[in-house]
């Protein structure tokens, strides 16, 4: 199963963009959203998060 993103959580700063391995993830609207038909659940974005914005 895919990550997710919270944009309510989600401060836009990039660094789970910048950690993942398959670059599922990109901006949208000045916040970042993982694309589930990229993303290979591997964890890298979440351990990454400042906010902890992104779950399963």
């Amino acid at each position: 199963m895919a990550y997710k993103i919270d944009a309510n959580v989600c401060v836009g700063c990039g660094a789970c963009a910048g950690n993942c391995p398959v670059s599922a993830i990109e901006p949208k609207n000045d916040k970042y959203e993982i694309d589930p038909n990229v993303c290979i659940s591997c964890r890298a974005c979440k351990s990454t998060c400042p906010v902890n914005a992104i779950s399963q």
